[in-house]
């Protein structure tokens, strides 16, 4: 990264069911191994996941910030494995489209991140519903993540074309999950490159990384427990590690200011 600015990316999918907010939360949490400081964003705001996924009870949620004024810094929730997370609402339709007063109400209420933040990750809602869109408008970077399914290479493609043409994206990295081996990503890989390319001029797609197909993974989540803690020597856990890594060595890009306040404001004047 340059300097101390904090870098912000999205773990995003075109469908529901791919492993988004698992990888989410194994990012922060390796991310965290490396010496960083990292905040996981909740960001599919009605139908939260991160808390759950880690049998967390936060006492306060985005929920509260919007409708009874209570601060982010009571929000911010730090975790026994070192990161903090932002958890969202469950089951709350309201949560489901911000308004822009809402947005407004997150941009003056990040500002205490900038200087204490070096990694933030915005798990996003999958699909292209209004939030998922500002979310990955906002970022800096975009993961999108894909398994070997024929409808989430369709739907991936979808959350791309509609980022591309609708806002002109034209960056975006990938994780392929739940997959054999490395051929088997990249073949996925390959097919929704291939289909960028032939139809989106333009996309620039990177491989960065793929995970493997884990029964631990199922076994962590069961116990609601990241499963680079329960098992560290997993193969997933192992290949989650690398994606982290590599991740250390991304660039906070040099066109946009970099810090937090930026990416609540480019949210909220993206309407």
């Amino acid at each position: 990264m340059n300097g101390n600015l904090p870098l912000v990316f999205s773990v995003t999918s075109g469908k529901g069911g791919v492993g988004k907010t698992n990888i989410s939360v194994n990012l922060a949490y390796h991310l965290h191994k490396l010496g960083k400081r990292v905040i996981l964003l909740d960001a599919d705001l009605g139908l939260a996941n991160v808390d759950v996924l880690l049998g967390l009870a936060p006492a306060y949620n985005l929920f509260h910030l919007f409708h009874e004024q209570i601060p982010l810094e009571k929000i911010l929730y730090k975790t026994k494995y070192g990161f903090s997370i932002l958890p969202a609402a469950s089951g709350v339709s309201s949560m489901m489209s911000l308004s822009t007063g809402q947005k407004l109400e997150l941009l003056e209420s990040m500002d205490f991140l900038e200087d204490t933040t070096d990694f933030l990750i915005v798990d996003t809602g999958a699909g292209i519903n209004d939030n998922v869109l500002y979310f990955n408008l906002a970022v800096q970077e975009r993961v999108v993540i894909l398994t070997p399914e024929p409808t989430s290479l369709t739907d991936a493609y979808a959350l791309i074309k509609v980022l591309k043409l609708g806002h002109g994206l034209e960056h975006f990295r990938v994780i392929v999950n739940m997959v054999k081996d490395i051929k088997e990503a990249k073949g996925v890989f390959a097919k929704l490159y291939e289909a960028c390319d032939h139809f989106l001029s333009g996309v620039s797609l990177d491989l960065a990384g793929f995970i493997p197909l884990d029964p631990g993974v199922r076994k962590a989540v069961t116990e609601q427990v990241p499963f680079s803690h329960y098992a560290p020597t997993s193969p997933a856990a192992i290949h989650v590690a690398q994606v982290a890594q590599k991740i250390t060595t991304w660039k906070t890009p040099r066109r946009l200011d970099g810090n937090i306040k930026f990416f609540w404001k480019k949210l909220l004047f993206n309407e």
